[in-house]
């Protein structure tokens, strides 16, 4: 009986032995006789099992679908964020590092057992519709969420534009669960964004990091000096920035920092020891910084915010970050399928790891909503102002500021481009503005 199955089964054991590889060769190198014969005595297991399965199951399914769906289970074992990707899959990754695939526009992953939104990305399907980081996803279209692989979880969700999908989700504080229902569409992620505001002060919104996010960084902070003549601050916000790729934070990074070490990783294999220094070229500018992150930024923006706060080269402001801190390697196989695998650990300049732990920003700054100055009800206190005939005050000042108002044309506080801090809605880029401002203010004195 086993000389009959060992031949029946010798192609699909090859196969096994075959994608265990390196790992299995490893530890075979390493062990005794006994953990030898326990490894054959395992895959010899391995085997039975898919002869019971393929001889006995309801369905028929082919010895692919059967390996696939056991590589599958063994990656989703290890940890949230290893994962097999099927040809099909794989090639809808290559496209998504790109900035544009089919879908709603989450970053999702296994947290405590629960899909969970690591965050939406801005101007998504999505995003627009109010999904939240940390919400959880609890039902697709109807289909339980339990024991179901990421990367099942991320084939229901993406579709064809136009088509419909509900989300059922809870959210922290929430009574009941919320169904969501979005549409599908093609997302374009722009990776970066920005604004001027007066005194010189610039704002650029990092959404995510892909192929281009260092050369769109580059040439944004070069169309920005050119408009101001010189940057004398900047706002990052890289809140609900779900990562993306390690050389691209490190490049990030690399832009506002003249020396020192960014980022490195550590693993069990040579190639996943890695580290990522900084290089004086010249244009690092010496503008203060704040950069601002929340429960939304992972991975790659908690490098970026990492290295900034170690190397007192930004401020960090927000809330604390969602604590991402693996690396993922790609392997591609031969039949057009691959391999996620979490490879390494990344640590910060100073040896932090982050992983569950997240970044914690120097400025916690809970984010609120901003109460207009016309809402008379929400005054806390009676101003001069508002007494019944209380003067009007005109200063020699205010004079010359108006026989001289017309010298002021040309400067660039006047440029219909540059917006106001007062018209900020957004009460942590309002901090972050009046941070810019005050330390704008220290340093003239």
């Amino acid at each position: 009986m086993k000389k009959f199955f060992r031949k029946k089964f010798l192609l699909p054991l090859i196969l096994t032995l075959f994608i265990i590889g390196q790992t299995t060769f490893l530890i075979a190198e390493k062990s005794n006789g006994s953990e030898e014969n326990n490894i054959f005595e395992n895959i010899e297991l391995f085997t039975k099992v898919l002869s019971i399965v393929k001889k006995d199951y309801v369905d028929d399914k082919s010895f692919k679908e059967l390996i696939y769906g056991s590589i599958n289970g063994m990656l989703s074992s290890l940890d949230p964020h290893s994962s097999f990707m099927k040809p099909d899959e794989f090639k809808e990754m290559q496209v998504e590092t790109t900035g544009e695939f089919g879908g709603l526009g989450i970053e999702i992953t296994i947290k405590d057992n629960i899909l969970t939104v690591v965050s939406p990305i801005e101007d998504t399907p999505a995003y627009k519709a109010g999904v939240k980081p940390n919400d959880k996803i609890l039902k697709i279209n109807g289909e339980s969420t339990k024991n179901m692989t990421l990367t099942d979880a991320v084939k229901k969700l993406r579709g064809k534009k136009g088509s419909k999908v509900t989300i059922s989700i809870f959210r922290t504080g929430a009574k009941k669960i919320e169904d969501i229902e979005i549409i599908r569409d093609i997302i374009k992620i722009k990776s970066i964004k920005s604004k001027i505001y007066e005194d010189g002060i610039a704002y650029i919104r990092l959404a995510q990091f892909q192929q281009k996010t260092t050369e769109d960084l580059k040439t944004t902070l070069k169309n920005i000096s050119k408009e101001t003549g010189k940057i004398k601050g900047l706002v990052l916000d890289m809140r609900n920035n779900p990562g993306g790729l390690l050389t691209q934070a490190a490049d990030v990074s690399d832009i506002f920092l003249k020396k020192g070490k960014i980022v490195y990783t550590s693993g069990r294999i040579a190639n996943s020891k890695m580290e990522f220094f900084a290089h004086d070229d010249g244009n690092e500018g010496d503008y203060p910084i704040v950069v601002l992150v929340n429960a939304g930024s992972a991975s790659a923006s908690e490098i970026v915010a990492g290295a900034l706060q170690d190397l007192k080269r930004g401020i960090i402001m927000g809330t604390q970050t969602f604590g991402k801190g693996s690396v993922q390697t790609i392997i591609p196989l031969d039949d057009g399928s691959a391999l996620r695998l979490t490879t390494a650990k990344y640590y910060t300049p100073s040896g932090r790891s982050i992983q569950a732990k997240g970044i914690t920003p120097d400025i916690i700054v809970e984010q609120q909503e901003l109460k207009t100055d016309n809402d008379t009800n929400n005054k806390m206190f009676l101003r001069e102002e508002d007494l019944q005939g209380h003067f009007e005050a005109i200063t020699t000042m205010e004079k010359k500021k108006d026989n001289s108002s017309t010298k002021n044309k040309g400067s660039v506080t006047n440029s219909s481009s540059i917006s106001k801090s007062s018209e900020v809605k957004d009460f942590q880029l309002l901090q972050a503005l009046q941070l810019l401002k005050a330390l704008q203010i220290i340093s003239h004195k």
